[in-house]
């Protein structure tokens, strides 16, 4: 189950957030647009996943995630198809948009979800295996995206990109447990047949501190700052690259580094520094990207693999840590 998850969610990831960095520019160029419209198309994607998250972690939770999931795969198909036959931007607006449904309802989070409604609280090793394989999407997708591109144009990229989720997403995310939507975790809320009259414990109080609002406004600017970051290199940072010098193939090769080094990274954080608090992880996580983006800064081009295995290890951290 977490292989055939974890293959997926590369999957899914590849052909969705890693999508722009290799073929915004293709598709601008084709369809005689600028290619911030590209991109603009893609953040409209980003806003629409973000509004249907909640409601796929309810569908998932009533029905569990292998029919959400792959509904997704059908969904993210359709999308990339749609995407092949754009003729101008309104076409490709629209793909754009089919591919945010795909993604509020069928990356980490939905998948995530999916693993917690079936396993529970013996979750948490299934979440870790996903992690470590869809780590690599970016090493997967910007060659493949490239090599697609360089074969059959962006269309052809497309077009392969969706028969993938067809032929591999769907039949591995249909590989998922049936889940029995009768199964609720939620014991408090039964009595005892043999007993009705048994009153119900009260559920003991929480010894936790209470996490009040300023606490809770810079946790969520954390978490805006982070996914902003990983989103805007995930979408750039090739380009980013062949602007400070790199050549394509440097820059493929060295963007290429960052699946590796998030993995590693989660690793370590699994491994010989699990008994260090998570704070402390974050915190140092944290200045692995700007440290890197000065080094990138001061040497130009050839700091472009450190800067990458920078910016992966913190990555990969910070959505752990």
């Amino acid at each position: 189950t977490v292989a055939a998850l974890g293959i997926a969610q590369t999957l899914a990831w590849a052909s969705t957030y890693y999508l722009p960095a290799m073929l915004a520019a293709p598709i601008g160029r084709d369809l005689g647009i600028a290619t911030s419209t590209v991109f603009a198309a893609f953040s409209a994607a980003l806003l629409l996943s973000a509004v249907l998250g909640p409601y796929a972690g309810r569908t998932i939770d009533r029905w569990g995630g292998r029919p959400v999931l792959a509904a997704t795969s059908l969904v993210f198909a359709a999308g990339l198809a749609a995407m092949s036959l754009a003729q101008g931007p309104v076409g490709l607006f629209g793909a754009w948009l089919v591919m945010g449904v795909g993604m509020g309802c069928g990356l980490y989070e939905a998948a995530f979800a999916a693993l917690v409604r079936r396993y529970g609280n013996d979750a948490r090793g299934a979440i870790t295996g996903i992690t470590l394989i869809a780590g690599f999407a970016s090493t997967v997708g910007w060659p493949l995206s490239t090599a697609l591109e360089a074969l059959w144009g962006w269309r052809g990229a497309c077009l392969t990109w969706a028969a993938l989720h067809l032929l591999v997403g769907l039949p591995l995310n249909l590989m998922l447990p049936k889940v029995d939507r009768t199964s609720t975790t939620n014991t408090s809320t039964h009595r005892s047949d043999a007993d009705p009259a048994t009153p119900i414990p009260s559920e003991p109080r929480s010894s936790a501190p209470t996490v009040g609002p300023g606490t809770t406004v810079l946790l969520s600017f954390a978490f805006a700052v982070t996914w902003f970051i990983s989103t805007a290199m995930a979408a750039h940072l090739p380009r980013l690259l062949e602007s400070l010098g790199a050549s394509l193939t440097a820059a493929v090769a060295a963007g290429a580094l960052i699946g590796p080094a998030q993995v590693g990274a989660r690793l370590l954080e699994f491994g010989l520094i699990r008994s260090v608090h998570p704070l402390w992880s974050a915190r140092a996580a944290s200045l692995a990207h700007p440290a890197g983006a000065v080094l990138l800064l001061a040497v130009g081009a050839p700091g472009a693999a450190a800067f990458a295995l920078m910016h992966g290890a913190g990555n990969g951290i910070l959505t752990i840590a």
